[in-house]
């Protein structure tokens, strides 16, 4: 692994991507994604371990060459016992890799098998070095530290309708959710935020993602929208005392509604139109090439 180190720069960019992404048509998110990966000179990784179907990766490589992305593979972690198995030379393809992109399934198949292993040590370590992550579905909820695991739809929070677990830990900053709308998770998320009102709640729309920056930015496309719940000046909440199902108080939340184009500024807290946007990653990414 250490044989092949990459310029250490800054951490890689993320994209969430809410799930069902348009793969037929403008693929707009999936486009973004190989832009990011570096087009033609990117070097993909695909790992679909978070999936019961063999042939989930198959797909997405199918998908990223039509796309042009320079070069792809699958890299093929069934289970913890493969993980835990993992040799040199998959620590070679990571070391080498551009970006990397997680496919959807289930969350807890994809933390039971990795959570714990150099593999997943790799993973956070090549993030660090600037490999650029994407993750859909299951694949968005695993960016989080404080993961989603799974849990029950329905738009009201209430007391025991959602179940965490330790995800990548990527975006340690945010909760993020997804099949937000269309799988009706309201309710789950607000009740994460209920048991620990740190991280930002980020509910993702299908076929619609965020791309996260490394100097603290979030950006939406796609065809949906974002649901961001600052839980941080939350001045009660009642979930530690009503009983199983009953639904939970939750006073003093802020939510944001983000569609393509506009902004989130992850330091300050604080969302923007789409043209605060444009500015605000301009001047970051200025101040980064200014950098000695």
């Amino acid at each position: 692994m250490d044989e092949h180190p990459l310029p250490a720069t800054r951490p890689g960019r993320l994209m969430a991507i809410g799930g069902a992404e348009d793969k037929t048509r403008e693929r707009i998110v999936l486009r973004r994604f190989v832009e990011l990966a570096g087009g033609r000179d990117g070097k993909l990784l695909i790992l679909a371990t978070a999936s019961e179907l063999a042939e989930t990766g198959e797909r997405y490589s199918d998908l990223f060459r039509e796309l042009e992305v320079g070069k792809v593979a699958v890299l093929r972690v069934a289970d913890r016992e493969a993980a835990l198995a993992a040799g040199p030379e998959v620590l070679d393809l990571l070391a080498g890799a551009t970006a990397l992109f997680l496919t959807g399934g289930s969350q807890l198949r994809f933390s039971s098998a990795l959570g714990g292993t150099p593999l997943a040590a790799a993973i956070r370590r090549r993030h660090a070095e600037g490999m650029v992550v994407g993750g859909t579905s299951a694949g968005a909820s695993l960016l989080s530290e404080h993961m989603i695991a799974l849990g029950d739809s329905g738009s009201t929070p209430r007391r025991r309708l959602v179940h965490l677990a330790q995800g990548l830990g990527l975006a340690p900053d945010l909760m993020i959710d997804q099949h937000f709308r269309r799988r009706d998770r309201l309710g789950r998320l607000l009740t994460a935020l209920s048991y620990n009102p740190t991280p930002l709640g980020v509910g993702i729309d299908e076929d619609t993602a965020v791309v996260i920056e490394p100097e603290g930015t979030m950006r939406v496309l796609g065809a949906g929208a974002v649901l961001v719940v600052d839980a941080r000046d939350m001045r009660f909440t009642n979930s530690y005392a009503v009983r199983r199902g009953q639904p939970l108080a939750m006073l003093g939340l802020k939510l944001d509604v983000l569609t393509t184009g506009c902004g989130y500024d992850l330091r300050r807290r604080e969302s923007l139109p789409p043209e605060k946007t444009d500015v605000l990653v301009l001047r970051e990414a200025a101040a980064a090439l200014a950098e000695p």
